[in-house]
């Protein structure tokens, strides 16, 4: 290819360029900060993960010995992962499920009482008190309202504490977890049920669908499968990156680590023994699981409809 063949064909691109330059311009922004402050710190963590690192002395390369200690040698990793995959096994399809069914429903009603239905579902997801409700529910003497409840109903003879036993630990999390999960995903459903064009269930009758659930699956799901793809990101990172209910119902660490997930490992070891190269270490396998798994579930909604 001659030179002048490779300028003219810069030249045809260049008035291409410059009526997309406003477009350009407006997502210019976000793509600085998602390189910024996601990117630029995957990237600085994954090469950390290979360093001891204490934030006071230069990273010093230890090739995979971070990564053998965690695998091999940290047995409390091992129960963190056990109890993360334990989570994000439960209340990942189920708050996914629960997503859709909620959505599927309330998008039935019309005007403002979808909108207030939707409020009520969506509330907990963005209530800052979140946690200290569920510290008076699960209160571990008789005046906590579930104890109360118990103890009256005669089911239990004594006031249990909750959060304090190791059996309830994590059952009790994993509600809470649920409680909460109706959040962006939920209303990303929400948004997806709106934009489903009505002719295509007049269509649907025509072509044989008899049902509500054949048109959930034929039609409704087929259409909203961008939503779809959004909700399952948004569950999958919820469920794996659990650390804040643990912590403030359950406490750091937990009563015989019943509660402790990847998460909190990680925050022992960044924010309290400060072994950054260590934690960044534990950050990319948690980077690792989200991603294999976000492929996997990918996969299977890609089947959705078929």
């Amino acid at each position: 290819m001659t030179m002048k063949h490779k300028r003219g064909e810069g030249m045809r691109l260049s008035p291409q360029l410059r009526r997309s330059l406003p477009s350009y311009l407006m997502i210019a922004p976000y793509f600085i900060l998602f390189t910024l402050f996601t990117i630029l710190p995957v990237a600085a963590s994954i090469v950390l993960s290979f360093t001891d690192f204490n934030m006071l002395e230069w990273p010093e390369f230890v090739g995979w010995t971070n990564y053998i200690r965690l695998l091999v040698n940290d047995d409390l990793f091992v129960v963190a992962l056990k109890n993360t995959l334990i989570f994000a096994v439960i209340t990942g399809p189920v708050s996914y499920l629960m997503c859709l069914l909620f959505a599927w429903i309330i998008n039935e009603f019309s005007g403002k009482l979808r909108a207030f239905l939707t409020l009520i579902f969506y509330a907990p997801s963005i209530c800052g008190n979140a946690f200290m409700i569920w510290q008076i529910i699960l209160t571990g003497d008789r005046y906590g309202f579930l104890n109360g409840v118990l103890l009256k109903w005669d089911i239990i003879n004594e006031a249990i504490i909750w959060m304090k036993t190791e059996k309830y630990v994590m059952p009790m999390l994993i509600i809470v977890q649920l409680w909460l999960s109706l959040g962006t995903g939920f209303l990303s459903f929400i948004a997806g049920l709106q934009t489903v064009d009505k002719s295509m269930y007049e269509a649907g009758v025509l072509d044989g669908i008899k049902n509500r659930w054949q048109e959930l699956w034929f039609i409704t799901l087929p259409a909203m499968k961008p939503q779809l793809m959004f909700g399952a990101v948004m569950q999958i990172t919820q469920s794996f990156a659990i650390a804040d209910i643990s912590i403030q119902l359950a406490g750091n660490p937990s009563v015989n680590y019943a509660g402790s997930t990847v998460v909190t490992h990680l925050l022992d070891y960044g924010t309290v023994r400060f072994e950054m190269g260590y934690a960044s270490a534990i950050a990319t396998i948690l980077f690792l699981l989200m991603v294999g798994t976000n492929k996997i579930v990918q996969k299977v909604l890609r089947r959705v409809g078929e």
